[in-house]
Parts: C-alpha cells; sequence; structure tokens
C-alpha cells in the first residue's frame, strides 16, 4: 500500500466519524464532516495527479 492509500483510507474513517449521529453533535452541523470532506477532495486530486 502507497502512502496515499493509507492517507485516503484514513480521512475517510474520519470523515464516517465526523457524521453528527449524537444529539450533543447534532448542533454542530455539518461543518465538521465538510471539512474533512474538502481534506478528502483534495488527496484524492493529488493522487489522480501523481503528486502524492
Amino acid at each position: 500500500m502507497s502512502l496515499g492509500t493509507i492517507l485516503l483510507i484514513i480521512l475517510i474513517l474520519m470523515l464516517v466519524g465526523a457524521i453528527p449521529r449524537w444529539p450533543h453533535s447534532r448542533q454542530w452541523g455539518y461543518g465538521p464532516s465538510g471539512a474533512i470532506v474538502a481534506i478528502v477532495v483534495v488527496v484524492v486530486v493529488l493522487l489522480l495527479l501523481g503528486k502524492l
């Protein structure tokens, strides 16, 4: 496995963990998961371009 693949797997797991499911985290909105989605998109683009 390359470093990019491992990084992508870790970021996807973080995305699943950031989904607001509990009552105290519902007030956060989609800010935490939205930030992680942005990071995942950047990593995917870098992987496709061969920069990572």
